[in-house]
């Protein structure tokens, strides 16, 4: 009985390679919008408990807090996570504003959210200025 080796080809190799080559220009791009939207939503997430503090600031007073001293939070640049810089009260206008480490894409950019009071309820929107792309944002903010 003879042995035979079997071994691939320089063709197997390289289809090979070029399919590992196509599929990381598919995956890489993807991966980065996932990471982007995912600093996004660590934002919204401290700013959704400031939300409920300015709410009941203006539930309870009847009008909206001129900045975060007044509402019992700490100075803008003191309410910050690993990707936020600060989060800033203004009346009724919450500013998120990105840094320490965020992606280049979203890094000294800002998304507003706004508190619009009708008939005793209070409903928020928010904004981003165009800046940050719809595909980085949450579905509340598009």
């Amino acid at each position: 009985m003879k042995k035979f080796e079997q071994a691939f080809t320089l063709i197997e190799l390289m289809i090979v390679v070029s399919i590992i080559g196509i599929l990381s220009v598919i995956v890489i791009p993807t991966y980065q919008d996932y990471v982007i939207r995912t600093q996004v939503s660590e934002g919204m997430n401290l700013a959704d408990d400031i939300k409920t503090v300015v709410t009941k600031f203006f539930q309870d007073r009847g009008t909206w807090p001129i900045n975060n001293t007044e509402v019992g939070l700490s100075i803008p640049t003191n309410i910050e996570g690993k990707y936020v810089l600060a989060i800033e009260v203004v009346n009724n206008i919450i500013t998120v504003t990105y840094g320490n480490g965020a992606h280049v894409k979203i890094a000294g950019q800002k998304i507003t959210m706004t508190a619009i009071e009708s008939n005793g309820s209070i409903s928020w929107t928010c904004a981003n200025g165009g800046v940050i792309a719809d595909s980085h944002l949450p579905a509340a903010c598009r």
